[in-house]
């Protein structure tokens, strides 16, 4: 068990470092019920699941790495299994939380067995750093959709909204509240972009006075309503290793970055790292049988760190406060209402925040090999494919294939590893036999 005292803190700053964390990250509790509410599932029963499973991972990240890093499901993670597995396969939800179960358990054994260096340094760096930007874009352009800026054309496909339209002003003036709150450094900048809104709508006749307190929903909707036996087919095969693969990328890539600016690390490497992943891990398992989407560690646990917070007792205070948010599940229930104006349906409380999410994902783009066609034109298809076809799976899946076959033609081929040529070739068989 981690003796929390057995450094020199301070525990004022340990419970402010907890609060600033949960202010900075809170915004998913809004975002997710309405995000996985799009193929079916209820609102009320996610919130729960989200907050439940984010405390249960972040008091497993407290006791077994004693690291002041919260955890809640992955922005990104939740839009493929939104976007990439339920819509764009024709997939149940509750067949997608089965898959998404399966990659929980294969990152659980693969986090006792040591093996996670191996399969992240198998994905080439160009693929992982295209991965990230691309999602970043689909999550961007889907939050203009919702903000009503960005709609359907005909011959264009997508034009300019009409930005006189009162939820589009409302859109735009969250964009503007949380940009300015961010240019200052203002801590939970989103949280009060999103808060700004649901005030101003409520001046503008276009929300009702929302309720701030009431009764816990029940989670009895998602829980325990995924199916694996429904996840274990060839055609989720793929499935399971995106939702793997984007599961340990962004996990470590969280942790080493956190753990940087800490000064966590040890010669390179972080301590306790196998107990931060079982963390991940168990949290993505436990939210699967609850009911959400991956759960993994957050960036914005450095708002915290930032504030003094040095071990697993903010995560604590940030666990009590996710538990605590179950009770404000009315003012979540509005706030993830849609508005309409004519034939336009827009979620402009919610939409900036994708928005800001999104851009925050596109820093990736310069840690690209540019000027190496073999690496930077795979990453530009990944990139690009994401947005235009809705689906973080075909950008993938066109990354992995172009990259194989670009270092084929160049005499490269000692520079493609071994999992790569066999997911190019699985995403090639499936085009050919699955469209």
């Amino acid at each position: 068990m981690i003796n929390f005292f057995s450094q020199k803190i301070s525990i004022r700053q340990e419970i402010i470092g907890g609060i600033t964390t949960f202010v900075t990250m809170s915004y998913i509790i809004f975002v997710q019920p309405l995000i996985l509410s799009t193929v079916g599932m209820d609102k009320g029963a996610v919130m729960v699941a989200t907050c439940v499973a984010s405390s249960i991972a972040m008091i497993f990240m407290a006791l077994l790495a004693n690291y002041p890093i919260a955890l809640a499901p992955a922005m990104g993670l939740n839009f493929y299994f939104v976007y990439g597995v339920c819509l764009g396969l024709g997939v149940s939800w509750q067949i997608a939380l089965g898959a998404n179960f399966i990659a929980g358990l294969i990152f659980l054994i693969v986090s006792f067995w040591g093996l996670r260096e191996k399969l992240i340094n198998a994905i080439p760096s160009s693929l992982k750093h295209g991965i990230a930007v691309g999602i970043g874009l689909l999550i961007t352009f889907i939050g203009l959709q919702w903000a009503g800026i960005v709609v359907g054309k005909t011959g264009t496909l997508v034009g300019l909204g009409k930005l006189s339209s009162p939820p589009v002003l409302l859109s735009i003036l969250g964009i503007t509240v949380i940009a300015l709150l961010l240019t200052k450094k203002v801590k939970g900048a989103i949280l009060i972009g999103i808060a700004v809104n649901i005030f101003i709508a409520v001046g503008m006749g276009l929300i009702e006075l929302p309720k701030i307190v009431g009764k816990i929903p029940s989670v009895s909707p998602t829980l325990f309503k995924l199916d694996i036996r429904g996840a274990l087919t060839w055609n989720m095969l793929g499935v399971i290793f995106i939702f793997f693969f984007l599961d340990l990328f962004d996990t470590v890539g969280t942790l080493v970055g956190l753990g940087e600016q800490a000064g966590f690390l040890k010669e390179g490497k972080l301590p306790r790292a196998k107990g931060a992943l079982l963390s991940d891990a168990i949290g993505t398992v436990s939210g699967t049988l609850l009911g959400t989407s991956t759960i993994t560690s957050y960036v914005e646990s450095s708002t915290g760190i930032a504030e003094g917070a040095k071990t697993g007792l903010a995560n604590l205070v940030t666990a009590f406060l996710f538990l605590l948010s179950l009770i404000f599940y009315p003012l979540i229930e509005v706030v993830s209402k849609p508005i309409k104006v004519g034939n336009l349906v827009t979620y402009p409380i919610i939409a900036p925040a994708l928005i800001i999410v999104g851009s925050f994902m596109l820093k990736s783009i310069r840690k690209i090999d540019w000027d190496n066609f073999t690496e930077s034109f795979p990453a530009f298809l990944t990139i690009i494919i994401m947005p235009l076809t809705f689906s973080i799976t075909e950008g993938i899946s066109f990354g992995f294939i172009a990259y194989t076959f670009l270092k084929l033609v160049t005499g490269k081929t000692k520079e493609v590893p071994p999992l790569i040529y066999i997911f190019s070739i699985l995403f090639i068989l499936r085009y050919i036999f699955l469209t």
